[in-house]
Order: structure tokens, then C-alpha cells, then sequence
């Protein structure tokens, strides 16, 4: 029975996972935007550089470098 339930709330929002991937992209531009509009003693004081950030910007947002 549970997976009838589990088929049934998939078949109900069949974009749902295009959606969150679509929300994802956006969080992490923002957030890249965000960081590369900081000046150098700002990204100092969290501890980055703008070399750090210059090869955050270039990843995708599906690559997350603190998931190993």
C-alpha cells in the first residue's frame, strides 16, 4: 500500500522535481551574485578570496563543492 500512496503523489505533481531543480538554479545564482558583489575585505572577513569566488561563479549549480 505504500507504494500505491508513493505513485499516486508522483503522478500527481509530475514537474515537481523540474520545479525544485529550476528553485535550486536560482538560490545559488543569486548567492553567486551576491558573493562576487562583495569587496575583498568583506569576502576576507568569511574567509574567501576573489579567486575562491571567481571558481565558484564558473561551476554549475548542480556541483556542489562541499558534497563529497
Amino acid at each position: 500500500m505504500k507504494g500505491q500512496r508513493g505513485f499516486v503523489l508522483l503522478a500527481k505533481r509530475p514537474f515537481s522535481r523540474l520545479f525544485h531543480t529550476i528553485a535550486r538554479w536560482q538560490v545559488v545564482h543569486a548567492e553567486r551574485q551576491m558573493l562576487a558583489a562583495l569587496s575583498d575585505d568583506a569576502l576576507k572577513d568569511i574567509g574567501l578570496n576573489r579567486g575562491d569566488v571567481e571558481q565558484d561563479r564558473h561551476l554549475h549549480f548542480w556541483q556542489d563543492p562541499l558534497r563529497k
